[in-house]
């Protein structure tokens, strides 16, 4: 076959690159394309980055402001400026909200337990703030709302008694090393108390299902109600102020009976407990915070010596909220640990030597006297003034508070 020359001939060839002119058909100004499309892509790409780097940094502060503004709702302290109607009720429906949450949704066996025990802990605030209204609550309703909280934590309960034994133990087997550590009889009694928490633990997450769709409906329902409340616009703290003197006049009542020893004493000092931690809840619901959560603060300017004993006044809830936590963990102690000496007493599969069973005995007897010290030692401090005269120093605590 032959080939034709055309009149280019040299011009074009065979094996030159595609797309480009002919060695001599180039001239002096003629670019590449090749760089400025890389240029133009390379752009592109950057600012396709841009726009997504800004989209994800706007969706991060949009979820930051959520989160913030959720978690302000949620306070359980009254935030600056709020009146104690609106800040109590909100408050209640932040408790609600939070034990809804824990409950809802998905629970799988290492979420259930802190679900529930978060859910527990957000119904004891919520019994608390009842009492601290109880006075200004339509009548019959705040016996209503206490015995329905008291039931749906009830319910909740689950495996706890099992985690408070392990607890108790390990702690004694921590504090005692050499007299309980090597104990074989008290290894061996620890592997079936963590089975008996397990197997607990199990049969609860099954049955706790149904459990959970019950309180679930009757926390959705408590918050409808919780809208509906109609608290009245009172003066400084005076809405709190009866509910308060009743909480603290009670816990007196009982720091003295336990302080007498007389009956039950191990049942006095449970009853005891109760109050104290109603105290500490009230108190900490007192205490205005801002919204991360610190207390409010003044300037940091210099100030007068009348300035700072007023600013220490006004911190005073603060360390009522934080003495009553501190006085109600020594409380829980000593009742974990009367319990678990029950267990030990009561209870024929526990297999112990004579020895071992006196010895654990009696450093549980050692320890609960010491707690009982401590406890009334600092339940004294606590309570040293009468129901007046406390509520009296709360609300010039709590008139400074609202002022800063």
């Amino acid at each position: 076959m032959t080939t034709y020359r055309t009149a280019i001939r040299r011009g074009l060839a065979v094996r030159r690159t595609p797309y480009r002119p002919p060695w001599r058909g180039r001239k002096a100004k003629h670019g590449s394309i090749v760089a400025p499309l890389a240029a133009t892509v390379a752009a592109t790409i950057a600012a396709t980055a841009l726009v997504r780097a800004g989209t994800a940094l706007a969706r991060a502060e949009r979820d930051r402001r959520s989160r913030a503004q959720r978690e302000r709702l949620r306070q359980f302290a009254l935030l600056p400026g709020e009146r104690p109607a609106e800040g109590l009720r909100r408050i209640a429906l932040g408790q609600l909200d939070l034990a809804l949450e824990q409950l809802e949704g998905e629970i799988n066996r290492e979420r259930a337990a802190r679900a529930v025990h978060e859910t527990r802990k957000a119904l004891k605030r919520l019994r608390a703030l009842v009492r601290l209204l109880e006075d200004e609550l339509p009548a019959g309703e705040f016996g209503a709302e206490n015995a329905a909280l008291r039931e749906m934590g009830r319910r909740l309960a689950g495996a706890r008694e099992g985690e408070v034994m392990v607890g108790t133990l390990e702690q004694l087997l921590e504090r005692h090393p050499r007299k309980l550590g090597r104990r074989r009889s008290l290894a061996r009694l620890r592997e079936r108390l963590v089975a008996e928490r397990d197997r607990a633990a199990s049969a609860a997450l099954l049955g706790e299902a149904a459990a959970r769709r019950e309180v679930i409906g009757e926390l959705r329902a408590m918050r409808s109600r919780v809208l509906q409340w109609r608290l009245p616009e009172r003066e400084g703290m005076e809405l709190a102020a009866a509910g308060l003197a009743r909480i603290y006049r009670q816990g007196r009542r009982r720091h003295r009976r336990a302080a007498r020893g007389g009956g039950d004493r191990t049942r006095a000092m449970h009853e005891w407990r109760k109050r104290v931690k109603d105290l500490r809840y009230a108190a900490e619901m007192l205490d205005r915070r801002d919204p991360d959560g610190e207390p409010v603060r003044h300037g940091r300017r210099r100030r007068s010596r009348g300035a700072q004993r007023k600013r220490r006044e006004a911190a005073r809830i603060r360390r009522l909220a934080r003495r009553a936590d501190a006085l109600g963990e020594i409380l829980g102690e000593d009742h974990d640990l009367a319990v678990f000496a029950e267990r030990i007493r009561g209870d024929p599969g526990v297999q112990l030597g004579r020895g071992t069973r006196r010895a654990l005995l009696r450093l549980i007897s050692r320890r609960r006297r010491e707690l009982r010290r401590r406890a009334l030692r600092r339940g004294e401090r606590i309570y040293r003034r009468g129901p007046k005269a406390f509520v009296a120093r709360v609300r010039a605590a709590y008139a400074r508070g609202a002022r800063g």
